[in-house]
């Protein structure tokens, strides 16, 4: 047999592994024509191919990264039917790898969606498809999905949502501080220079978001959603304001607690193990922060989640919403298109492996349902192109720690991380999505609110 980009044909002969071997050829054989059926001929594409016999194929130029399929049966694992999360998990499992640049590598979904439902091409594919081992999935099988949750009840439930937080962010304080800064935040940085390390780029986010609330010594402040404190942290060391973040994830909590206890902030700052919509109102609070959360709320449960800000809200005060909104969906899409997304379930990944019930909503969707709970909207940052570096600084720190992560999470836990921040980095940087702080101010009965130092 030839290799790299050739093909031929083995003898048979009489001993036993020849008819595996002519299996084998004729699995390369078909594989490689849904890959030329797919993306073109092998020279004119962007990144190279590696079967698992060793078989290559190269592009001309140098290619941006290597698409590996490990075994003979993965593309008709992958494709029959399509989807994006049989794609995604075949990765997981180590049964497609990828050598090089894996955001680049991550494209290779759009293309794979594009092409496998243009005109003819699937018709073409199928016959190839069928040609290959129907068998299980040959890597891991320790992929986490989120497909017990149901038992916790409907999408956005309060012990739906409880559950749905437990399983992304109590994987491990451990394995988070592998890749977060020292200060653990989970949330877009922001980089005033570029030239900023991680850790300076999240203590210039804090400041950024206190700055915005225009927080001044003895005011309280309400982070819903406080991760593992260090807004809270940070406005009452930094800004003398009396602190307190609610969380529903334990693991948060604990840490955050732990945390305030050794900067000696206790009476200052306070995490509590809470829901925002079993808050009291009896004390109101003269500022609130939202920083990665509304993407947990649901389309559903948005106007509510305002309307239960503004209650909690004293008259004159601040909001600040941080959140990531969906920049694609909002532009105007062929039907053509929406069918693609629906029959490749765009997105599923994300939904079943990483942020089970999560929805990324559009900007005029937040802004609508705030004003509709009467917010007033003072000022709107987008800060996509921060995030895009934010994740590519989390998945290099992650890649660094491979050996410490994999034996906290095990090997396919470390791969989809590595894969969801990869896809997220992409999504910043290619504009179809986008992260915004919004300030929202609760007016006073006069029509006056507290002064935007946004701009500052």
């Amino acid at each position: 047999m030839r290799r790299n980009g050739e093909t031929g044909t083995l003898p048979l002969g009489k001993d036993s592994g020849s008819a595996h071997a002519v299996r084998d050829v004729s699995s390369v054989w078909h594989t490689r024509a849904v890959l030329r059926l797919l993306f073109g001929p092998a020279e004119e594409r962007t990144f190279a191919v590696r079967l698992w016999d060793g078989t290559t194929e190269t592009p001309r130029a140098a290619p941006e990264f290597t698409f590996e399929l490990r075994h003979p049966g993965v593309l008709r694992q992958v494709l029959l039917p399509p989807s994006e999360l049989k794609l995604a998990h075949a990765f997981v499992r180590n049964d497609i790898d990828i050598q090089g640049d894996l955001e680049a590598a991550v494209g290779l979904g759009d293309l794979f969606a594009q092409r496998i439902f243009a005109g003819t091409t699937f018709l073409k594919v199928i016959p190839h498809l069928l040609m290959l081992p129907g068998a299980t999935p040959h890597g891991r099988d320790d992929v986490r999905t989120a497909r017990g949750l149901t038992a916790a009840g409907r999408p956005h439930d309060e012990a739906r949502d409880e559950a749905a937080i437990r399983f992304h962010y109590d994987i491990g304080n451990e394995f988070y501080a592998l890749w977060l800064d020292d200060r653990m935040v989970y949330s877009c940085a922001y980089f005033p220079t570029g030239t900023e390390s991680l850790g300076e780029a999240q203590e210039a986010k804090l400041d950024l978001v206190c700055r915005k609330l225009g927080l001044r010594p003895g005011e309280r402040l309400l982070d819903i959603g406080a991760g593992w404190g260090a807004l809270v942290r940070r406005a009452a060391e930094r800004y003398g304001a009396d602190a307190t973040g609610i969380t529903v994830s334990e693991n948060q909590a604990r840490f955050a607690q732990s945390a305030i206890a050794k900067e000696g902030l206790t009476g200052r700052a306070r995490v509590e193990l809470r829901d925002y919509r079993k808050l009291e109102d009896s004390q109101a609070f003269d500022r609130i922060a939202s920083v990665g959360m509304v993407e947990h709320v649901g389309r559903a449960r948005l106007d509510q989640y305002f309307a239960a800000v503004f209650r909690l809200l004293r008259p004159g005060g601040l909001f600040l919403n941080h959140g990531i909104v969906a920049l694609d969906d909002a532009r105007p899409r062929p039907l053509a298109g929406r069918i693609m997304d629906r029959l490749w379930k765009r997105a599923s990944f994300i939904y079943q492996s990483v942020f089970p019930d999560g929805e990324i909503l559009q900007l005029a969707e937040m802004v609508r349902s705030a004003e509709a709970a009467c917010f007033e909207t003072r000022h709107v940052e987008t800060l996509r192109e921060h995030y895009m570096i934010t994740l590519r600084h989390w998945r290099g720190r992650l890649e660094s720690a491979h050996t410490e992560a994999a034996a906290l999470v095990g090997e396919g836990t470390y791969r989809l991380w590595r894969l969801y921040l990869a896809a997220s980095a992409r999504g910043f940087a290619s504009g179809r999505l986008g992260v915004v702080q919004m300030l929202l101010a609760k007016p006073l009965l006069d029509g006056g609110a507290a002064p935007c130092e946004a701009a500052q």
